[in-house]
């Protein structure tokens, strides 16, 4: 099986760029989208229909912001974007997919860089979905989060760490709602096959940072240890444009 995510920075936009075409050369089983900026009163014409997937959309209140999306060859047992009473969101940043043999989370984690308020919504953003994945872990669950994460991780996940360590996406605070991650059963896969290898998933737009490669890798699959013994490849499409952000690539023993 083969799962891939991608930052699409606008779906109607990469669509213009050979998006579909890209989908049926790579035939994935289950493609994961983030940052759609696309509402619920615009998916119908917008021409969104693959053949041979379901879809499936969450979607902010606010038009032109936010939102993730899922393509599926595989019957699902169900898809939420309801994550219950304690989770309230507006802006369309989760899909949860129930696989026969894993839980899917598509996530688009917020960004913090627009003040302290947001910074604040990021981190408890990151405490409410540990605390449910964390749970399910704990009874057994087989869990795969994938997604832009919007912070690197470790001074290798970005090519300029000192210089922003005081910056959101890299504050010592955001990167440690990763650890707790880590410390609550879940593995970057990436990092677990290739613990010194540097490639990024991000690039800003400005002073040609994709062909310099200054960017960043906050694009992940993290997993729970007892997925581990089932994934084949992790990988970085590092080639593929129409975005500021690359797609990735998880393969899979099933």
């Amino acid at each position: 099986m083969r799962i891939l995510s991608w930052n699409v920075n606008g779906i109607r936009a990469v669509m213009k760029k050979g998006f579909k075409e890209w989908v049926v050369d790579e035939n994935p089983d289950v493609l994961c989208l983030q940052e759609t900026k696309i509402h619920t009163s615009q998916l119908e014409k917008a021409g969104l229909k693959l053949e041979g997937y379901n879809d499936f959309w969450s979607c902010a209140e606010k038009k032109g912001y936010s939102g993730v999306g899922l393509y599926t060859k595989q019957e699902l047992i169900g898809v939420t974007d309801d994550l219950g009473r304690n989770f309230d969101d507006k802006e369309g940043r989760i899909l949860k997919a129930k696989h026969p043999e894993f839980t899917l989370y598509n996530i688009y984690f917020p960004n913090g860089q627009s003040g302290d308020e947001r910074l604040k919504y990021k981190l408890d953003f990151y405490d409410r979905v540990i605390e449910i994945v964390k749970k399910e872990a704990e009874r057994g669950e087989k869990i795969i989060i994938c997604g832009d994460y919007n912070t690197a991780h470790h001074p290798i996940d970005l090519k300029n760490p000192k210089a922003n360590e005081d910056y959101s996406g890299f504050m010592p605070i955001e990167r440690e709602r990763l650890d707790h991650l880590t410390e609550s059963g879940f593995v970057d896969v990436y990092r677990y096959f290739y613990p010194d290898k540097v490639q990024y998933t991000w690039w800003t737009y400005r002073f040609k940072a994709r062909q310099r490669n200054i960017g960043w890798r906050i694009d992940y699959f993290f997993v729970s240890e007892n997925m581990i013994p089932l994934v084949k490849e992790v990988r970085i499409l590092e080639d593929i444009l129409g975005s500021d952000h690359c797609p990735i690539e998880l393969k899979l023993n099933l």
